[in-house]
């Protein structure tokens, strides 16, 4: 089953459409690769993907626990090798300061986010740098 479609649009643009909502999503290449930067690259849309998949199966972690994850932050960070020219590391930090739990209930959530499927899913040389920065009560 087709779930998205994806059209080139010329000068390093493209546009792929998600057929079960209708979003839309452009892509630009970036400007140290020839390009606008004038929409979310390709690469940023990779290191996206992990963040939020991350954050999803953590909100369905804390869902099962009763766990409030809403205002959940994040900050991504894509770093770039020339030789070949990829992605060699994405450092995300989750920031939630009005998230106070056990350090079990933060076991749960971290280990939900390193196993999700994008996670999981890209090559074992992408380094995944990931920090949690969650308030902790005793347990």
């Amino acid at each position: 089953m087709i779930t998205m479609t994806s059209e080139y649009l010329g000068e390093l643009r493209t546009r792929t459409e998600h057929l079960q909502s209708g979003s839309i999503l452009i892509t630009d290449a970036p400007t140290d690769n020839q390009g606008k930067g004038e929409a979310f690259s390709p690469t940023d849309t990779l290191c996206t993907a992990l963040c939020t998949c991350m954050m999803t199966l953590m909100g369905i972690a804390a869902n099962r626990e009763g766990i409030d994850l809403k205002g959940l932050k994040a900050e991504i960070e894509k770093i770039m090798a020339s030789n070949p020219r990829k992605v060699s590391k994405v450092r995300i930090t989750f920031t939630h300061p009005g998230l106070v739990g056990t350090a079990e209930q933060e076991k749960i959530l971290t280990e939900a986010a390193r196993t999700c499927p994008v996670a999981l899913s890209v090559s074992a040389d992408l380094i995944q740098d990931v920090t949690f920065n969650f308030n902790r009560i005793q347990p």
